[in-house]
């Protein structure tokens, strides 16, 4: 399953998973119009987080999210999308975010559920050399680092969703947070890249 929750909001993340599913032959949910009234911070209003009961302002510390009846509302539908689009149990579950923070501007972040050091290594290793294949033609395009999720400290931990949301459901999840240089300037690379990487990686056997 692939996956965006915040299709719209997040730029270009769900024509991103779209073509992903397109590519690889993943399930595929891609939501949008969850946006909420209000300014917000920074001129982000509020919104449903989708993945997980609760709404919030974008890019606000998880402290300031707040549960709320529609809130759940809405997080339910989008498990029963989940759940269908998967088609059986869900053993595999990538969900595509963005964000623009300039300390996560060169870094592809990757969280993780059921997955333990060795693997996380594996998997690191997997994405860079698939990378590299694709940019070693393309030198305008910037290597954006990979860090996944236990061996890198990752700003976005989803510990949200993993706790109350639709992280606790997959046996194994990658939850991908791109920088905007990524999903703007250099999308058609970095959706390429993403899509031989998530085929790839779902083929891969636990750590010991």
């Amino acid at each position: 399953m692939v996956a965006a929750p915040h299709g719209a909001s997040d730029v270009n993340t769900g024509a991103i998973a779209a073509e992903i599913a397109r590519r690889t032959g993943f399930g595929l949910v891609v939501a949008s119009g969850f946006g909420l009234p209000g300014n917000g911070h920074g001129g982000h209003g509020r919104r449903y987080h989708v993945n997980r009961p609760f709404e919030g302002v974008s890019g606000r510390p998880a402290a300031e999210q707040e549960p709320s009846e529609s809130a759940c509302h809405v997080y339910e539908a989008y498990e029963r999308r989940v759940l269908e689009a998967a088609q059986g149990p869900l053993r595999f579950y990538a969900e595509i975010h963005g964000n623009d923070r300039a300390q996560c501007a060169g870094q592809i972040e990757i969280a993780t559920v059921g997955v333990d050091t060795e693997l996380a290594l594996r998997l690191r290793t997997l994405a860079e050399l698939i990378r590299d294949a694709h940019l070693r033609t393309n030198g305008e395009i910037d290597r954006l680092q990979v860090l996944i999720e236990p061996v890198d400290p990752v700003t976005y931990r989803a510990s949200g969703a993993k706790r109350e949301g639709i992280l606790r459901l997959p046996e194994r999840a990658l939850h991908i947070e791109l920088p905007t240089c990524a999903r703007r300037d250099w999308r058609a690379a970095y959706t390429a890249i993403l899509a031989d990487f998530l085929a790839q990686a779902v083929t891969l056997p636990a750590g010991r």
